[in-house]
């Protein structure tokens, strides 16, 4: 095919798992999990049939959750279904453990098949088959990493020769996944050679496959897409002043050696400079990779969600009401005895993610809110500000104190419900027999010695509430327990800030806070993101999706990529601290300052900036978002075969969903 041509509509088309009968009509191969239909619609199956391309999209989790990008490919699954139906499929890791909840393993049928007896017989590498049970329900070809170990040590030296580190398990994982997805795609161009293919590669972790199909000569149209730079994130948590220093110029190769991870910075070079088209999450990503990659992305593919708006306001409105009120009976519990406090006026303040205190912004978090307990306090403010840091650390349980107090609660409670229905019958009785209840025989002798008990119990704590509900492992040198303690943040019955440290991921089977993290971020008033290094950030475009205000720094993709679409983010419930022109003193002023005032709304102003976040989620819709990979793809296979796609019909454009809202 010569580099102008179209490809054209072929027959005997590479069919990755749908058989058609004579007629051409689609036949859904049928799954014993009952989803052989799912995300299968008759629109998306004539996409199956006319789309002359395919699409590949290979990461290392695919249906394996280990970290951000498994959001990023997930949520995005389905609109890239909805655009490429099942000529589009995704590879990754075969993991017995995640293949069991998110994998459902079907029969290969017809071209499928014989892809996967080409790999087993000529490499020996075991393939499942099958579909990621996520939205979308989208075609996944899972590589056995175990079916090829034993070519480990031939392929790294051949890849990497002496530079190669034996000893570094992760490297070693990503040669292994990179040389099989490289026979992988091998083999299908083998299979079908006049049959354009786009492969879109993810992290440094799945991009050695990139690397070794340009070393092999295969004709694929490849895009790389960096999340976070490998070296920037090592600079950023060690300290250094990285975008001062980027600005300046680093040597990022001798950068790499003097932190030990020149083999896999090697490895993300490669797939940089040898990608078709390279993107990145965000500009200020894009900066970075030019001074650590060597190249300037050609595109920025922002993060997307899958947006489900509700279509009464006045539902997310509720749904905020409903579980804030089961934190506030955790907050009941966790501060029984030292509850001196109004909880109708207590706003609820958080930060959840990795544990990477200094590039996600928690020493920061921590110096403010110190800053803000002052403030409150000399203003005699009637709010009290509870603050969760949702962290994952080392511990070894929960501490007997958080859990005793939570029994305390209930206890209490149970007391009181019983009481209740008892007091309830007796004012029945009264009215009935057409008597003015007393209200001094309301509750007998038995029922004032249950009180007292309660009340005792409650009253013999004379200790300050944990600021932290586990057993830490290295309590004295836990970054955010020296640093809480350090600011005076204990939870002293006068201070207006009061501290929660919950060193483990929120679980809905959780004897203390009984929430999965999405609900617990509905409960919340705000969010507190100020991080130092965060290429996209998730965590603030969540809270966006719940109608929850956040504030994040001008250091993360997502508060530059609002920036330049709001008149006025803060007004929208997205605060943005200027990390990127003042230093460290500068920027706790500023989020303490932003954090005030957001404590001085009155309820009803609340209320109004959550309507107004929650109707920004739209701008975060995939649905809008997407455009950006399918211009990234067109690119590459411009570059490669000299034939472009189409913007998909079913796609919102941002400039339209700004003027509906403003």
């Amino acid at each position: 095919m010569s580099s102008s041509a179209q490809p054209t509509q072929q027959s005997g088309i590479f069919d990755m798992g749908d058989e058609l009968d004579d007629a051409g009509a689609p036949q859904v191969a049928s799954s014993p999990g009952g989803f052989g239909t799912i995300g299968l619609s008759a629109e998306v199956q004539a996409i199956s049939k006319t789309k002359p391309y395919y699409l590949f999209e290979i990461s290392h989790e695919v249906a394996k959750k280990t970290g951000g990008i498994y959001t990023v490919i997930s949520s995005k699954a389905h609109v890239t279904v909805q655009e490429w139906g099942d000529r589009y499929a995704m590879v990754g890791i075969y993991d017995p453990q995640s293949a069991a909840v998110e994998f459902e393993e079907l029969q290969p049928t017809k071209m499928s098949l014989k892809l996967v007896e080409a790999l087993q017989q000529k490499y020996g590498i075991t393939v499942h088959f099958g579909r990621w049970l996520i939205d979308g329900y989208p075609r996944c070809f899972l590589l056995d990493p175990g079916s090829s170990r034993h070519n480990l040590g031939q392929w790294r030296f051949e890849l990497q020769g002496s530079i190669a580190n034996e000893n570094d398990q992760e490297a070693n994982d990503a040669i292994l996944f990179g040389y099989q997805t490289a026979l992988f795609l091998k083999e299908v161009v083998a299979l079908v050679p006049s049959r354009p293919i786009i492969a879109h590669f993810h992290e440094w972790l799945g991009g050695v496959g990139l690397i070794v199909l340009k070393r092999w000569n295969v004709k694929v149209a490849t895009v790389f897409t960096t999340h976070a730079t490998l070296l920037g994130r090592y600079m950023a948590a060690g300290g250094m002043d990285l975008y001062e220093s980027l600005r300046v110029g680093i040597n990022a190769d001798a950068e790499a050696g003097r932190r030990c991870i020149y083999n896999r910075h090697w490895l993300e070079v490669g797939a940089a400079r040898g990608a078709d088209i390279f993107t990145t999450v965000s500009e200020i990503t894009g900066f970075e990779a030019s001074r650590t990659l060597g190249r300037e992305p050609e595109i920025v593919t922002p993060n997307g969600l899958n947006i489900q708006r509700f279509i009464a306001m006045h539902q997310f409105q509720n749904l905020h009401k409903q579980f804030k009120e089961k934190i506030t009976d955790f907050v009941r519990g966790h501060f029984c005895g030292y509850c001196n406090f109004d909880l109708d006026n207590t706003i609820y303040m958080f930060t959840a993610g990795r544990a990477e205190y200094r590039n996600k912004g928690v020493d920061l978090m921590i110096e403010a809110l110190a800053e803000l307990n002052f403030l409150l306090k000399r203003d005699n403010s009637p709010i009290t500000v509870v603050a969760f840091i949702i962290m994952p650390g080392k511990t070894n349980n929960f501490n007997v104190e958080s859990i005793k107090a939570q029994s305390v609660r209930r206890q209490i409670q149970e007391t009181c419900e019983q009481m209740g229905h008892l007091v309830s019958e007796r004012v029945f009785e009264r009215i009935m027999k057409g008597e003015i209840p007393d209200v001094t025989k309301l509750f007998t002798e038995d029922d004032m010695v249950a009180i007292k008990r309660r009340v005792q119990v409650v009253n013999q704590s004379n200790r300050c509430p944990p600021i932290v509900t586990h057993n830490v492992s290295n309590d004295a040198e836990d970054e955010v327990l020296c640093h809480l303690r350090a600011c005076k943040l204990i939870n002293m019955k006068d201070d207006k800030v009061k501290v929660i440290y919950h060193p483990e991921f929120l679980s809905v089977t959780s004897p203390l806070i009984p929430l999965d993290y999405k609900d617990f971020v509905r409960g919340c008033h705000i969010g507190i993101f100020p991080s130092y290094y965060e290429p996209w950030g998730y965590t603030p475009a969540e809270c966006c999706l719940s109608g929850i205000p956040s504030v994040t720094s001008n250091l993360t993709g997502f508060a530059n990529y609002m920036a330049r679409r709001l008149p006025n983010s803060e007004e929208c419930g997205i605060y943005i601290i200027d990390r990127r022109n003042h230093g460290f003193g500068e920027a706790k002023e500023q989020l303490a300052n932003s954090l005030w005032r957001f404590c001085k709304q009155t309820r009803r102003q609340r209320i109004e900036q959550r309507n107004k976040t929650e109707q920004l989620s739209e701008l975060l819709d995939w649905q809008v978002m997407y455009q950006h990979y399918v211009k990234a793809r067109s690119m590459a296979l411009q570059k490669v075969y000299g034939a472009t796609l189409p913007m998909p019909p079913f796609l919102r454009d941002e400039f339209s969903v700004l003027n509906k809202q403003y």
